[in-house]
């Protein structure tokens, strides 16, 4: 056990999970390279937990933040900010929500955690759909309403949650059925559920689940569920903390391959925005922002220096289309990968969009989730030179694979080779 290991276990949580049995200390990037303390470089497909959304140091964003500290770093949103001022405007207008307002938070979970504010709020009322196998964050709110058990540790929430089938397209008692007959079925759950109870204030989705595995819906799916609900006054939250800023490659936004009966009544946002800076925050209709009738403020949501981060990040996505890149690299990579599963009896599925990739392990011959086949994997990368992350609602026996938006042909091909040497060493 390292020295820094043993320090982490003295004053740190038991349940702050940590990836490997030696567990990894990064200590510099570039690009899409990570060091670890002992000088070993490592090409990085996960990204912070796809936080480090375009590069490492990626020179703009880090000279903005330099130049910003130069001047202040915080204010709080009791004064003026331009910097906040000019990035809302920008996601307002990327949003696709008519007469948008922008709230910043820290992070995707206060993200959530306000938009179910704003939405019982409105609604007067404190039941919502949620999705099974969801995870919108660790707040005692955002749990009440994760439908993964992993990581949902109690039971005790503020609000009432429904949960409705559709997250996963190829498990559960819908999976046999075409994408037609599967969002019908999905869509008159949804109609059951609601003669259950009190009218929900909202459904919250991530169009793709994050730590759920990379699973998703046939496209449509949230577009015929808004049908039903608008009949009811219910809102739609789309959770857009994992699958925002283009990183689907075929959308901008996750919600727009769900978006024929128009945009979501609000959007939270986080992690790839900042490139590693702390930020989140939530769009909604001007209605439902301003229904809130007492004071409110955000001490560091918004901070000077984070919304600088921000503003360079997105003007550096914007300019390079780093969604066409992701489209691109992305679509490369999963057909690589697809080709190697076909190959080995422990992969169930390849999945995803874009640079959201998903790779399901199992064991040989069965439909069984394989958690242990699944950290191996893990490990193997690593030895290999390569970090991935896991997840999954059936034991975390998916892998999951994000890397920076900015990733070249020649380093998706570099790390589908050592994924595919990693996979085949598992037995």
């Amino acid at each position: 056990m390292s020295d820094l290991y043993a320090r982490h276990r003295a004053v740190l949580p038991e349940w702050l999970a940590l990836y490997y049995e030696d567990p990894l200390e990064i200590t510099h990037g570039e690009g899409r390279h990570v060091w670890d303390a002992d000088g070993r470089k490592y090409l990085d497909f996960f990204g912070g937990i796809l936080t480090t959304m375009t590069a490492h140091a990626l020179p703009e964003v880090t000279k903005a933040v330099s130049e910003q500290t130069g001047r202040i770093i915080h204010t709080s949103t009791l004064y003026l900010n331009r910097p906040m001022v000019e990035l809302a405007e920008r996601i307002a207008q990327l949003s696709g929500i008519p007469d948008a307002r922008v709230f910043f938070t820290t992070s995707g979970t206060e993200a959530n955690d306000t938009a179910l504010l704003l939405a019982t709020t409105y609604r007067r009322s404190n039941q919502i759909i949620a999705m099974r196998n969801s995870y919108h964050g660790r707040s005692f709110s955002s749990v009440g309403i994760t439908g993964n058990r992993g990581w949902s540790p109690t039971s005790l929430s503020p609000l009432g949650t429904l949960y409705v089938h559709g997250g996963v397209r190829t498990r559960g008692p819908f999976a046999h059925l075409s994408d037609a007959d599967f969002i019908a079925a999905c869509v008159e759950d949804l109609k059951d559920l609601l003669g259950q109870g009190r009218p929900p204030a909202a459904l919250i989705a991530e169009p793709i689940q994050g730590v759920g595995g990379f699973t998703s819906p046939p496209d449509g799916l949230y577009a015929a569920f808004r049908d039903v609900l608008r009949e009811h006054g219910i809102l739609w939250i789309a959770d857009e903390v994992q699958t925002g800023w283009g990183r689907t490659g075929d959308h901008f936004w996750g919600w727009q391959a769900h978006g024929q009966s128009g945009p979501p009544d609000l959007l939270t946002f986080a992690k790839g925005i900042g490139n590693g800076m702390s930020i989140g925050g939530v769009v909604a209709r001007a209605e439902i922002m301003n229904c809130l009738d007492a004071n409110s403020i955000s001490t560091f949501g918004g901070t000077q220096i984070t919304m600088a981060a921000g503003l360079a990040n997105l003007t550096y996505l914007l300019e390079h289309d780093l969604q066409g890149n992701a489209r691109r690299v992305g679509g490369l990579l999963i057909e690589r990968l697809r080709a190697v599963a076909a190959q080995l009896p422990v992969v169930r599925e390849v999945r995803g969009r874009g640079l959201m990739i998903g790779v399901e392990l199992v064991r040989p011959g069965t439909d069984e989730a394989d958690p242990d086949a699944a950290a191996a994997v893990l490990e193997a990368a690593r030895a290999g030179g390569l970090l991935i992350g896991k997840g999954g609602g059936h034991n975390t026996s998916a892998l999951r694979i994000a890397p920076p938006l900015t990733l070249t042909v020649v380093e998706a091909e570099e790390g589908a080779a050592i994924l595919e040497r990693a996979l085949r060493s598992v037995r």
